[in-house]
């Protein structure tokens, strides 16, 4: 036996003798996680003793493999799914996709998790804020139409389905066509999801993925941008890789002696010197970044894929679960329901609590973490309420009448979680804790 199956060995080893059992009377039940059996270690542990740590062949191959599962025909895999927004909405000031100047203005809930609005923000765009629907949380369609009716100058839209929940699409994309927005479809919480048999992920221009151990599947940390236009995936591509030129490295990208596709690497490539031969690698088209992924992330995510169906699975059964656990009470809460047409894979149960409901919402969160279950709040609920958002804020009169949803989902909503950790075990201790507190209450 070679040295490195040795290692694998005592790795599988290692993961299979785990404690993984759980103590209702001293163990959390965690709202999510990362799933990992011994093939995700050893995928990394290949990589690492490897020693080609950056993006790779691993890298490579998630990007060809993963944009089906938004709908898509490319991508680019990046560090986090932030980055992934920041990337998606960068790309559409290149010279080389749409040129939108500084100030162009898009569509938002104003209900929102930071990084679906701050990219427009770092890149000099105005955000047009709308309010949100009850139970769903998603924007308002209404004002959304009416916002484009009052301004024709709005170039896009950019949404995250609440809780991997859509909107109505039918209506939704209607108002796309007709008044020629950019859409950007912010997937991080809906990845597995349908609409009328369409892929969530598949509607948008550009499509983001967040594998952040929250959601879906994990590589730990990692974000996706998918789309079907091969002039934004090699901009994004580019933005990524500090603006780099150079794209077609198939075999280490970022190792300038391997597999480079076109055979061209140096030439006279810089217009300033035509009489200059230089090398391709070093040449930028766009202001970029460095927000590339490890190779490793690559590996554990490429063995995650292989589990995704079972992660969808326990998605949609636990959120059945927890709506026959709080349908007694349903006159308390506004309780999730999906979409018509919509088949979500629920990223959690979001509910909140009702204004003539005999307790407040922080009363039942106390009860239930003090019982060592994990809720959350919506995200960051109404985000204009936020201290590093006060600027866009004093543009308003009156927040709460401006967005009275949102304020509403501010100070009564909250969810638990959803993923194949909770199993049938947690579920019924969740049941038992949600259940005290309603004969407490009586």
């Amino acid at each position: 036996m070679s040295k490195l199956e040795a290692i694998l060995d005592l790795v599988r080893e290692y993961v299979q003798e785990k404690d993984n059992t759980w103590d209702p009377s001293k163990d959390w039940v965690s709202y999510s996680g990362n799933v990992f059996s011994s093939d995700e270690y050893e995928a990394a542990i290949r990589v690492l003793l490897d020693e080609w740590l950056v993006f790779g062949k691993n890298g490579r191959k998630f990007e060809l493999k993963f944009p089906s599962y938004l709908g898509k025909r490319m991508g680019c895999l990046t560090n986090s799914g932030s980055s992934a927004n920041l990337l998606a909405v960068s790309s559409l000031r290149s010279k080389n996709t749409y040129s939108l100047p500084e100030g162009s203005k898009f569509i938002t809930p104003v209900v929102c998790f930071p990084t679906t609005l701050n990219p427009l923000l770092q890149n000099g765009f105005k955000p047009v804020f709308v309010d949100v629907t009850l139970p769903d949380a998603n924007l308002d369609l209404d004002q959304m139409e009416k916002a484009l009716q009052e301004d024709p100058t709005i170039k896009g839209v950019i949404i995250a389905p609440a809780m991997g929940n859509p909107p109505n699409m039918d209506r939704f994309m209607e108002l796309v066509e007709k008044y020629d927005l950019i859409f950007i479809e912010d997937a991080c919480d809906s990845l597995g999801g349908f609409y009328d048999g369409k892929k969530l992920g598949s509607f948008g221009e550009i499509s983001t993925c967040s594998f952040y151990p929250a959601h879906h599947m994990t590589l730990g940390e990692g974000g996706f941008v998918a789309t079907n236009n091969g002039k934004i995936r090699k901009t994004v591509s580019s933005l990524r890789d500090w603006g780099r030129a150079c794209y077609c490295n198939q075999g280490k990208p970022g190792c300038s002696v391997a597999s480079t596709a076109c055979g061209n690497r140096f030439k006279n490539w810089l217009k300033a010197l035509p009489d200059a031969t230089y090398d391709h690698r070093y040449v930028y088209d766009e202001i970029g970044y460095n927000i590339r992924p490890l190779d490793l992330q690559a590996a554990i995510g490429l063995e995650q894929l292989k589990k995704l169906p079972d992660f969808e699975k326990a998605r949609r059964d636990n959120f059945k679960r927890l709506k026959e656990i709080f349908e007694p009470y349903k006159e308390f809460f506004y309780l999730p329901e999906p979409t018509p047409k919509a088949d979500p894979c629920w990223f959690g149960f979001l509910m909140t609590v009702k204004e003539d409901a005999p307790f407040t919402k922080q009363q039942i969160v106390n009860w239930i973490e003090e019982n060592r279950i994990q809720t959350r709040s919506y995200f960051a609920g109404n985000i204009l309420y936020h201290p590093g958002y006060a600027e866009l804020a004093s543009k308003y009169d009156n927040l709460n009448d401006e967005f009275p949803v949102a304020k509403l989902i501010t100070t009564n909503s909250f969810f638990l979680g959803t993923f194949i950790g909770i199993t049938e075990e947690k579920m019924n201790y969740i049941e038992e804790v949600v259940n005290k507190f309603f004969e407490r209450m009586k």
